[in-house]
């Protein structure tokens, strides 16, 4: 399939890492501070209880449902306040789980691809996640990283596609989206008007009848071997 891409964004969860390890060790690493700083915390609210804590508190607070750090907040806060610590806790807390889920490990083909990748069209991350691409060391691939705390709104909202484009300069269109998720990123950026890449590490079945990615491919580097053949491709129409 041949269309033009001026410009990528780009999930992160998931699509350059996968997030499942990140989360457990977050729980762990909280818990043992908590064992460490606060005892009480820890007795009222191991791993389970923490996160079934966070579960019910996402669900009461839909509004924060693109701010994740918010949310994270609001567990840490009602953990501590409940178990009679001291709420002077609740910044070294997020300290502890900001720094472990920054902690990544990139899937194998992840970071090759996405250096080939920048080097043909700019990329701006885009994610729903609090991921923080200057601490884990890969910033320099993006043009700029767009969250949804930051925007106000989370995929699949169209807004946050049609901002990411308005920074790059490129019309919606020209603009390839690429993330592991079929209705917050591949659906919902089709229907914001930009082109769907799909990264199906897994062999999901797609299920939306209506629709179909643009591109599909089970690693990174099946979107960077693309890239390269088909920008090379419309060049050499042009000369």
């Amino acid at each position: 399939m041949n269309f033009p891409v001026q410009a990528i964004t780009l999930d992160l969860d998931d699509t350059l890492w996968p997030f499942a390890p990140i989360g457990a060790r977050i729980d762990l690493v909280l818990h043992e501070w908590m064992r460490e700083n606060s005892p009480a915390t820890a007795e009222m609210y191991p791993v389970a209880a923490m996160r079934e804590l966070r579960e019910r508190l996402y669900h009461a607070h839909p509004h924060l449902h693109h701010d994740l750090s918010a949310l994270r907040r609001l567990t840490l806060h009602e953990a501590l306040h409940t178990s009679g610590a001291s709420l002077d806790l609740l910044e070294p807390a997020y300290e502890v789980f900001f720094a472990a889920r920054n902690q990544v490990e990139c899937y194998p083909d992840a970071i090759d691809a996405l250096a080939r990748i920048a080097a043909r069209v700019p990329v701006a991350a885009l994610s729903n996640g609090n991921a923080d691409l200057e601490r884990i060391g890969l910033a320099h691939h993006f043009a700029f990283q767009l969250g949804a705390r930051e925007h106000g709104a989370a995929k699949p909202e169209a807004s946050i596609f049609h901002a990411a484009c308005t920074r790059l300069g490129v019309a919606p269109a020209q603009v390839l989206h690429v993330g592991d998720h079929a209705d917050m990123d591949v659906a919902g950026a089709i229907a914001a008007g930009l082109r769907g890449c799909w990264i199906n590490r897994d062999a999901a079945t797609w299920t939306h009848p209506q629709l179909q990615p643009d591109l599909q491919f089970d690693t990174l580097t099946g979107l960077a071997d693309w890239l390269d053949a088909n920008l090379d491709a419309a060049a050499s129409r042009s000369t």
